[in-house]
């Protein structure tokens, strides 16, 4: 297609973390953009996922905490909970934040706003609301959407998900969670502590992607907030709104008045004309390389409609190197090698790199485990929050990945992953000034107890004694 026939030099479809990023920063760079959206701008996170779910999570704290009863010479009695009060804190968390992603924002940067559903009606060429726009570099932002799993009866239930979640008019009396990954753990202890009853189903392992340790401090503290946990697959579902009754595979029933569906996502990208043009797809999204192109290289997916990682933060920074890519020509490519990813139950559960069952496969007996636990950090000792603990995953001196559970572990792993690329070293932690009382003290900890064989080994001793006696001798 001759240049001049395009519309615009690249177009973004999708409004969400990973698009908006993109679609910024090519207009930033000076490139004409077309940005399509159908939908709110700001996507899943902002409208469905992480900002009400914290904002959710929040409140449940804070619910927590008052019905604990006194603590360190406090008694917040009375304590209760208005679930109008609730949703409006939820409501107002997701208008303060809305600015950051509002299309008048990208419309100054530089980018055209495009309401409608996109559609590719060639390689180079997407139709939307009736108008045909034509780029020779167009970037995928689709997307992903809750998966739902084949339970016979299930369709008929009104059940939730994180798309209908935080908009219930009453807070549910019995809730059954279906899936024991991050949101379904989260949501799960959020309203057990606002005051529902809470089961919790998952067939195989809880926070599967995460250290089994943490995994587990995890469940033990919901168990003590009251969430109940069954093992098994629901292979029946029946019922109305208000009564619900879930048939697990081992015959069990288990009755509530809502079910939330917590099973993971699937990736968007179908009938928008993708496999017509002979797109590739992976088993759960788009399938691309590491510059994240598709089979048409001139066609990027980005986010949560392509095969991988689906977590904002790896949205954002695709979204920042397919900008470099598109409008400078830089091939940058995605490195999961320091992946962070935090699930925020209380203790939170934090993870950067390998776990250990992921170091111990690739590296064997050479994995050395160093552990440091929140209960000797005189921060936590204080707040009374001393359950947890950091977990580093060494071969040799080297940091491949660290499991932290606790009071903040998703802010502790900023130097973790720094120490894991190579951009600092455990040494370096370890010998680190850091503020005093801080949680970040557990990770100069953790770092110092990692070289302090070396440090203070026989040799070393040697050296020291040599050097006194020089001392004693010669003053």
């Amino acid at each position: 297609m001759p240049s001049q026939t395009y519309s615009h030099d690249v177009i973004v479809i999708g409004a969400g973390a990973s698009g908006l990023t993109a679609a910024g920063g090519c207009a930033l760079f000076g490139l004409k953009v077309a940005l399509v959206e159908h939908a709110a701008f700001g996507g899943e996170c902002l409208n469905h996922g992480c900002v009400p779910s914290k904002a959710l999570i929040a409140a449940a704290k804070r619910a927590h905490e008052g019905k604990r009863g006194a603590r360190f010479g406090v008694s917040m009695e009375g304590a209760k909970v208005d679930w109008g009060g609730v949703r409006a804190h939820v409501e107002a968390s997701i208008a303060t934040i809305a600015p950051h992603d509002d299309p008048a924002r990208f419309e100054a940067m530089g980018c055209e706003i495009f309401r409608g559903t996109a559609r590719l009606t060639g390689p180079r060429t997407v139709e939307v609301a009736g108008q045909t726009l034509a780029a020779p570099r167009i970037v995928l932002a689709l997307g992903s959407e809750p998966a739902v799993p084949p339970i016979e009866g299930l369709a008929s239930l009104p059940y939730l998900t994180n798309e209908n979640l935080f908009q219930l008019d009453r807070l549910p009396s019995r809730l059954i969670v279906l899936g024991g990954g991050a949101v379904g753990m989260e949501m799960a202890q959020a309203f057990c502590r606002l005051g529902s009853e809470v089961t919790l189903v998952e067939r195989g392992e809880i926070l599967s992607r995460d250290d089994r340790e943490s995994a587990a401090l995890a469940k033990a503290a919901m168990e003590a907030d009251g969430v109940r946990f069954v093992s098994g697959t629901a292979v029946r579902a029946m019922g109305t709104a208000g009564a619900i009754a879930l048939t697990l595979d081992d015959g069990a029933v288990i009755e509530g008045s809502h079910v939330l569906v917590a099973t993971g996502r699937k990736a968007r990208g179908q009938g928008m004309g993708l496999e017509e043009l002979g797109m590739t797809f992976g088993s759960n999204g788009i399938a691309v390389d590491a510059r994240r192109r598709t089979s048409l290289k001139h066609i990027y997916a980005i986010g949560d409609c392509r095969d991988g990682p689906r977590l904002t933060h790896v949205a954002g920074y695709e979204g920042s190197n397919v900008a470099l890519d598109i409008s400078l020509g830089v091939p940058t490519k995605v490195d999961w090698t320091a992946l962070p990813w935090c699930t925020y139950t209380a203790p939170e559960v934090g993870q950067v790199g390998l776990t250990e069952t992921e170091a111990r496969k690739t590296y064997g007996d050479k994995v050395r485990i160093v552990r440091e636990h929140f209960s000797d950090n005189d921060r936590a000792v204080t707040e009374g929050a001393m359950e947890g603990q950091l977990k580093l995953i060494m071969k040799g001196r080297k940091l491949v990945g660290a499991s932290v559970c606790g009071e903040g572990a998703g802010d502790m792993l900023l130097p973790l992953a720094q120490t894991i690329t190579g951009k600092a070293g455990t040494f370096a932690l370890g010998s680190a000034v850091i503020a005093y009382p801080t949680r970040g003290e557990i990770s100069k900890a953790g770092a110092f107890a990692a070289w302090e064989p070396l440090v203070f080994s026989a040799p070393v001793k040697r050296i020291a004694r040599a050097l006194a006696a020089l001392r004693r001798r010669f003053g």
